[in-house]
């Protein structure tokens, strides 16, 4: 189905739930000015389009290192290679791009063991990985996986990073099953979750409450771009003097192209993925957005060839 099918409507609706993605349907009507009974309809098509809510772990309130893996492998191996990290729990999202020989990786750790049991032993024990370089997230300032949702309309997320020292948040038996059956359906019913936890749905709903107010929840939507017309997805990977690191992300946080920014570790210090038309669109917002910003000494773009995981949460 092309993007011509989705109206204003449909998209109002992506916006709605992206405000609130366990907002009541009846309240997401009131907000669109239309009857529940339309949402409920425009919101089963999406769902068959491929729409998901899903429920993520903030990993920096749960003591978890955000790593981003840039690796370069065999022409024969990089699927291959993709896959293999695309099962691994601790990884969120795995994309292809460069000809299909480069991947990057957004991996979560808790411990320096952790990230080296991967990076010091498996993958440099793996002949057809050629080359790797481990990138830690200092501050992301949009986004939690690099990939799109419904950014065009994006909001400040709950539990978004602010750059505060919290202390890791205690997570009980309860806990970890919410976060579980949250990453499978962000809008699973109060019963539902109730009879997964074992607990009350007003229980439920306490808890709920509590994680999302402590920043430890997000809700993301997770949308197919392209159904919305959006066929160049690109990594852009810069290098931004010292002095404007802060100004140049923040910046880009809030530019609607862009799905995720973060400040990093290595040559480039700021790396960020944007969503767009066409290649044209890609020029214009180079030309106009990013070479208008101070303090940018160099930038390397790579296109997405195929998202092998997205959206995918490291469970802390």
């Amino acid at each position: 189905m092309d993007s011509g099918t989705l109206d204003d409507l449909d998209q109002r609706l992506l916006h709605a739930l992206q405000l609130d993605g366990r907002a009541p349907l009846s309240r997401v009507a009131r907000r669109l000015e239309t009857s529940e009974r339309t949402v409920a309809r425009r919101y089963r098509r999406l769902r068959m389009l491929g729409l998901r809510i899903v429920g993520q772990p903030v990993p920096a309130r749960f003591g978890l290192v955000r790593w981003l893996l840039r690796l370069t492998c065999t022409p024969d191996a990089a699927g291959a290679v993709a896959d293999s990290l695309a099962r691994r729990p601790d990884t969120s999202w795995v994309t292809l791009a460069s000809g299909g020989t480069e991947l990057y990786c957004a991996l979560s750790t808790r411990t320096a063991g952790e990230r080296n049991a991967l990076l010091l032993r498996k993958l440099a024990r793996t002949p057809q990985v050629l080359s790797v370089s481990a990138h830690c997230m200092m501050r992301i300032f949009v986004g939690a996986t690099g990939t799109w949702h419904a950014t065009r309309f994006r909001t400040a997320l709950p539990g978004a990073d602010s750059g505060a020292l919290l202390a890791p948040l205690p997570l009980d038996a309860t806990d970890r099953t919410l976060f579980t059956e949250l990453a499978r359906d962000g809008r699973a019913t109060l019963p539902e979750l109730g009879k997964a936890t074992g607990r009350s749905p007003s229980s439920v709903q306490r808890r709920l409450e509590r994680l999302r107010a402590e920043g430890a929840l997000d809700l993301s939507v997770d949308f197919d771009p392209q159904l919305l017309g959006y066929h160049m997805t690109t990594q852009l990977w810069l290098n931004v003097t010292p002095a404007h690191l802060r100004t140049v992300g923040e910046t880009l946080a809030t530019h609607p192209d862009i799905a995720f920014a973060a400040a990093t570790t290595g040559r480039s210090n700021l790396v960020a993925s944007g969503v767009f038309r066409t290649p044209d669109d890609l020029y214009r917002y180079i030309d106009q957005r990013i070479g208008a910003l101070p303090g940018i000494q160099s930038m390397e773009t790579a296109p997405t060839l195929r998202e092998v995981k997205r959206l995918a949460p490291a469970l802390p």
